[in-house]
């Protein structure tokens, strides 16, 4: 993170820190928290400082989505979800949200990544990004059972014709930061949702995806029907939707429109 960035989030941190102490009232609680990867980096931050300021404490569990679908389905429920918005309304006909409960708090779009100091690839167009990647000796992303980015570029894949040719020299990653080969220069390029690129020291932001072939994923809190009227899980909903706790989503790279 460069100096002005990790200063505007100190400042912003310090804002929110302030905030809390003089509105809510300090009690002891514990909330377990589900969340998906893409959200883990503005969570990082945010977390603490709720948890100083309120004296609930946060047990936050990071997952691709895929698997924390899975892990609800098989009976498991923490206090609150942070999912990205296509399987908002399957988790609230499945019963495990209650209807109407999510709570937008911002979107962010894939991108593609290589090891600092290694050439940028050209992947302003469709038929660039074709090119660069036919071109790579090999690539990484999130498995598409598991995660949304990975489950998109498959798609990517067939939309450009080459999911056969690109199979071969492909790595699936299984949960984190896929990123990580990439910047120890085991692994060419990497693809994934650019809030999980911008964390992975080595790894450089080559940019998102053409226009054509982006998909911009929105991620939303919700608590479970095991929480519904829980106090805590309000005050930690209202939270991430300060304005000084969306400035840190917006730095950490979400778009935010909320």
């Amino acid at each position: 993170m460069n100096m002005s960035i990790h200063g505007a989030l100190q400042k912003t941190i310090a804002v929110l820190t302030i905030f809390l102490a003089t509105t809510w009232s300090c009690h002891s609680s514990e909330l377990v928290v589900w969340s998906a990867g893409a959200v883990k980096p503005p969570l990082e931050d945010l977390a603490p400082e709720f948890q100083k300021a309120t004296g609930i404490q946060l047990q936050v569990e990071y997952a691709p989505v895929g698997v924390l679908m899975r892990r609800l389905a098989q009976g498991n429920m923490p206090d609150v979800l942070i999912l990205s918005a296509e399987v908002v309304k399957e988790t609230e006909n499945r019963g495990w949200a209650p209807m109407g409960s999510a709570v937008p708090l911002g979107s962010v779009g894939v991108g593609i990544a290589v090891k600092q100091g290694q050439p940028i690839p050209d992947i302003s167009t469709p038929e660039a990004l074709r090119n660069a990647l036919l071109a790579a000796p090999s690539v990484t992303y999130m498995d598409p059972q598991k995660g949304t980015s990975g489950k998109h570029f498959a798609n990517v894949l067939d939309q450009l014709g080459i999911a056969d040719q690109m199979r071969a020299k492909t790595t699936l990653g299984d949960i984190g930061y896929v990123l990580e080969p990439v910047a120890r220069g085991e692994i060419a390029l990497g693809i994934q949702q650019i809030t999980e690129i911008l964390p992975v020291k080595g790894a450089v932001l080559v940019g998102p995806l053409p226009p054509p072939l982006q998909k911009i994923t929105t991620y939303s809190i919700m608590p479970t029907v095991k929480a519904a009227d829980s106090a805590s899980v309000v005050k930690f909903r209202r939270f991430l939707q300060l304005p000084a706790a969306q400035a840190v989503f917006k730095l950490k790279g979400f778009i935010v429109e909320y």
